[in-house]
């Protein structure tokens, strides 16, 4: 009997070319691009002002500035927030590694603290028990489009008299309470990476309302400088600096992505919904959870397997793997977007960040990653999987009717999956 399954010989579920490429490119890009291109100035030109001044107010902050990454962002938020050699930050077990890193890239030292289940977000009831004398700041990462439930966060920093950045590089138009990501904080990141749902290739955001820490986190932009740009540099450092600053190229092409960003998130949110009803009855999966008051932007579309249910609690990592080989050879685009709890991460387990143990030698630091304080993050991480692309306009909800069908047609022949090469 002949395989049903794609990569056993069977038809594909989602026929080629049938998804579009992200992100979606028209004359608007192709005419601010090339102004900017001819325009004479490469660095901070008219674009780079004007995308600032666009960006703060659509995210409702007043102060926004453009830099070459959202990492880069998350270290000036931290110098913002005065954290310094050997205070620690609390940062949740699961996440993208720079909002770890971004720690010890100023001395300091990460803090972790497990996940929700049903948000994959920091477990907000466990931040409190984690704080110390050493403690300077929390992250609060919006992991995937979900906002975390900042009011319990901003309590735990009242108490404390803690500062909090918002990491919002995956939640670009994500809301709680109608508030969008990156207005609760004290400060926050943002990233404009080819994959985001704001993309201008690579990219990030600085924000703050406050402006004597958003005047503090702008000296690293440029090399410890304090002189407006326009104004001509003084080559003078008047703190650590570094060269942090993107083009007018690169923002031109953000401003333009950026007139689109509204009607590319009510896109993604229709795919969405769509594609959450299509996998409602497939059986064996989570599917994701969006808490009362929150609104998810949905840039990663991530799914857990139910591994007790298919009897492969053991060995769930190894399972999974075929499980995604399986979907993706029916011509949908998922994959594990991390493997590892930030704690297992060799930057982070070793101690040994700049040599000779530090941060964590150099500041007699007695902090522990026993991967045995993240039971949540550790099984999550050996059974989801996640997809950004299919949902992404162009594709409209056909793509997401076609990517449900691949998935119903993979968890419904198990025994293939089974079959399945390690």
């Amino acid at each position: 009997m002949a395989s049903s399954l794609a990569i056993h010989g069977g038809k594909r579920a989602v026929p080629e070319g049938l998804v579009k490429p992200w992100p979606p490119i028209d004359d608007v890009d192709r005419k601010m691009v090339l102004a900017s291109l001819e325009g004479g100035q490469p660095t901070y030109g008219p674009n780079y002002k004007a995308l600032e001044q666009e960006f703060a107010q659509w995210s409702g902050l007043k102060h926004a500035l453009f830099c070459n990454s959202g990492t880069a962002a998350l270290h000036m938020a931290l110098v913002a927030c005065e954290v310094g050699c050997g205070d620690e930050v609390i940062v949740p077990a699961y996440t993208w590694p720079s909002s770890a890193t971004c720690c010890l890239h100023h001395n300091a030292i990460p803090v972790f603290v497990d996940i929700d289940w049903d948000t994959m977000n920091i477990d907000v009831g466990r931040i409190e028990a984690a704080v110390t004398p050493r403690t300077k700041a929390i992250i609060a990462v919006h992991l995937h489009g979900l906002m975390v439930d900042m009011d319990q966060v901003m309590a735990v920093a009242a108490r404390y008299k803690l500062k909090v950045i918002e990491d919002c590089c995956q939640a670009h138009g994500a809301t709680l309470r109608g508030r969008r990501a990156g207005s609760f904080g004290h400060c926050a990141a943002s990233s404009t990476n080819n994959n985001k749902c704001l993309s201008s290739g690579e990219g990030g955001f600085f924000m703050a309302n406050d402006d004597a820490l958003f005047e503090r986190g702008k000296t690293l932009w440029y090399f410890g400088e304090h002189r407006p740009p326009e104004s001509g540099a003084g080559y003078h450092a008047y703190g650590m600096g570094w060269m942090y600053r993107s083009t007018d190229l690169t923002a031109a092409f953000a401003r333009a992505q950026l007139t689109k960003l509204d009607g590319y998130l009510a896109r993604i949110r229709t795919n969405a919904l769509r594609l959450q009803e299509g996998l409602a009855d497939v059986p064996n999966l989570i599917l994701p959870v969006v808490p009362q008051g929150h609104g998810h932007n949905y840039y990663n579309y991530t799914i857990r397997f139910d591994m007790d249910a298919m009897g492969h609690a053991a060995d769930a990592a190894r399972f999974r793997d075929k499980l995604v080989k399986a979907i993706r050879a029916e011509g949908v685009d998922t994959g594990v977007w991390q493997g590892w709890p930030v704690p297992q991460m060799t930057a982070i387990a070793g101690k040994n960040a700049y040599g000779r143990g530090c941060p964590w030698a150099c500041t007699d630091s007695a902090v522990s990653y026993d991967l045995d304080q993240f039971p949540v993050a550790v099984r999550h991480c050996d059974c989801h999987t996640g997809m950004t692309m299919p949902l992404r306009p162009p594709n409209g909800p056909d793509v997401a009717e076609a990517v449900a069908d691949a998935w119903r047609k993979v968890l419904t022949h198990l025994d293939e999956v089974e079959k399945i090469a390690d």
